[in-house]
């Protein structure tokens, strides 16, 4: 699943994927995070990368399936 995370005051967006079965329990660490004030919400993405996350700092988080990618002038 396709990760998107906007940061407060930062133009570019952090995207990463995760494994379908932990999208569930990144969504619930979030929120744990957001309602406990916690500073920074480590995440690992498919590849086995960690990510640091500002939790004071976030602006949205978007879940989704990962859209395919066009290049060109793509009409449908």
């Amino acid at each position: 699943m396709e990760i998107r995370i906007g940061m407060m005051n930062v133009v570019r967006e952090l995207n990463f994927e995760v494994n379908d079965e932990d999208a569930d329990q990144l969504k619930a660490d979030l929120e744990s995070a957001v309602s406990s004030s916690t500073p920074l919400l480590w995440v690992t993405d498919r590849d086995g990368r960690n990510i640091g996350v500002s939790v004071d700092q976030l602006a949205y988080v978007e879940l989704g399936a990962p859209g395919d990618r066009r290049i060109g002038f793509a009409t449908e």
